[in-house]
């Protein structure tokens, strides 16, 4: 491929990073991972509530990877109350997952800034082999996909496996008990499914640049130009 081709995938491929970085970094700071209701099951059944009666004791509530806000209804209007995981919820989340995936996010935004440096680098500068030529951009685009679909998986067994909203939800309640009655992934949690793919365009991006992947076997050329020579 000519050269001002590859400078234009290259540019484009670290403007997607750079994107993407100020994306995760924005998605960190929201409550926007998680949207759900909440039913009080003990309001609920002390009046037996059905259909439109329910509604009363069905509440809101949203949370990210630090703060949130919930609206507790026990048929009596909504109160709403913000909480933050940091110290209030440690005791009773899965802290170590919801930890590490503090830290998978903040690599992912490392990890996406230095791959969106070594992809100008490869555009406009004079780039050698081994992490700062096409392995690394291959090499940072990969590890920044891993933390990616990491960070999704710990915090979707978080939310589904360990039930966190019901958990927040019943924090400090002592006459009431609630249930989770519907729970979404929100805005913030997506976009960290479209880093992860757009760093896995990323490396097509690499590819369609003319660059073989990693560990690919190389066309062996060695004996056709044995033949060659043998020839003359």
């Amino acid at each position: 491929m000519p050269a001002p081709q590859k400078k234009i995938l290259f540019c484009l491929a670290g403007a997607f990073s750079f994107v993407c970085a100020l994306g995760t970094a924005a998605a960190i700071g929201t409550q926007l991972w998680v949207r759900g209701t909440i039913l009080c099951k003990t309001g609920a059944l002390l009046v037996n509530a059905t259909g439109p009666e329910l509604e009363k004791f069905i509440g809101e509530i949203r949370y990210g990877l630090f703060h949130g806000e919930r609206v507790r209804q026990c048929g009596l209007g909504g109160r709403p109350f913000q909480f933050s995981f940091f110290p209030d919820l440690l005791k009773i989340i899965p802290a170590s997952i919801h930890v590490s995936v503090i830290l998978f996010c903040t690599v992912l935004i490392i990890f996406t800034l230095v791959g969106t440096g070594f992809f100008l680098y490869n555009a406009f500068g004079s780039p050698y082999e081994t992490l700062h030529g096409p392995v690394g951009l291959y090499l940072w685009s990969f590890i920044a996909c891993s933390c990616g679909c990491l960070i999704m998986i710990l915090f979707s067994s978080e939310v589904k496996i360990h039930h966190l909203s019901e958990k927040i939800a019943n924090f400090k309640e002592k006459s009431f008990t609630f249930k989770t009655h519907s729970e979404r992934f929100a805005d913030s949690f997506w976009i960290i499914l479209a880093c992860s793919l757009v760093h896995f365009l990323n490396t097509l991006l690499i590819r369609l640049a003319g660059f073989e992947f990693p560990f690919s076997k190389p066309k062996d050329s060695g004996t056709a130009t044995g033949a060659a020579d043998l020839m003359y």
